[in-house]
């Protein structure tokens, strides 16, 4: 595996799947009793922003960077912005936080992580990050496996009845990869069928996903529900032209919150051609 996130940090990608994901935890955190979370690609959970890595091609500047530039934002957009200041200096921007770094600091003393990460410099760096946090556990491991090994969630006598499982791999091999994630969520509805899952997808033809989506749709979930920005038209010649999120189980009044964020998205990263969708793929009756 030769993919390395840094390079990407705070893009277009990064701002919308980040913006999605901070609504589904505080929808969980709607209710006192604890969540577990499992990220099963977490990355290092923090990724500096004026090193070499992202300075080659400067994708934060033209995703985050353009966002912060945004005037009377709708609330799950503050909520990101504030979310990202957080692990900044005030008033600057030098580190862009991954997944399992926001879902940490959203969480409560009674709530759990598990975050999953398969490279080995990365899964050091992950474990460093969280070294002081006994609410966060790394696994230097496979996600998909861990998918099997950690669900049904359980700490002592407590089993999680709420949670989210976050599937964001880096997708080297395409043609591999969906037909693993299909069988991951299938896997974790049939452990764990009352929580809710996130899949981070990338597009560069939208109507090759169709497969991807019938076969999402035929799963076991009460509801699917998919939202995706593109920054460009999906023909477009360049490598990465928006990216979406499949979600399974969705809270209630999910997409009414993600719905306003859109907008802005689409307007503050995008350039001539860029969309947004958020359509329900299958809505539970009543």
């Amino acid at each position: 595996m030769n993919y390395r996130h840094a390079f990407h940090a705070g893009n277009h990608a990064d701002v919308f799947k980040h913006v999605v994901l901070l609504a589904l935890i505080d929808a969980l955190m709607r209710k006192d009793t604890p969540f577990f979370a499992l990220d099963t690609h977490a990355g290092r959970g923090r990724y500096e922003l004026v090193g070499d890595e992202n300075g080659k091609n400067g994708e934060a500047a033209t995703g985050i960077g353009r966002l912060l530039a945004a005037s009377d934002p709708p609330y799950a957009v503050q909520r990101y912005l504030r979310a990202v200041a957080t692990d900044n200096p005030a008033g600057r921007l030098i580190a862009y936080p991954g997944s399992p770094l926001l879902i940490a600091q959203a969480m409560r003393t009674q709530d759990r992580l598990s975050a999953c990460e398969l490279q080995p410099e990365e899964a050091a760096a992950l474990k460093a990050l969280f070294a002081r946090d006994a609410r966060v556990n790394v696994h230097a491991s496979d996600g998909y496996a861990a998918i099997k090994a950690l669900l049904p969630p359980r700490r002592g006598d407590i089993r999680y009845a709420r949670g989210l499982v976050l599937i964001d791999p880096p997708y080297e091999a395409r043609n591999e990869e969906y037909p693993r994630i299909v069988a991951a969520l299938r896997e974790t509805l049939n452990r764990w069928p009352q929580a809710a899952a996130a899949v981070w997808y990338p597009i560069k033809q939208r109507r090759s996903l169709a497969p991807f989506f019938r076969q999402a749709a035929a799963l076991p979930a009460k509801s699917v529900l998919v939202a995706e920005l593109l920054i460009r038209p999906d023909d477009s010649p360049l490598r990465l032209n928006g990216s979406g999120m499949l979600i399974l189980n969705p809270s209630w009044q999910l997409d009414a919150a993600i719905a306003p964020a859109l907008p802005v998205l689409k307007k503050t990263m995008g350039e001539t051609g860029a969309s947004t969708r958020l359509e329900w793929l299958k809505q539970e009756a009543g």
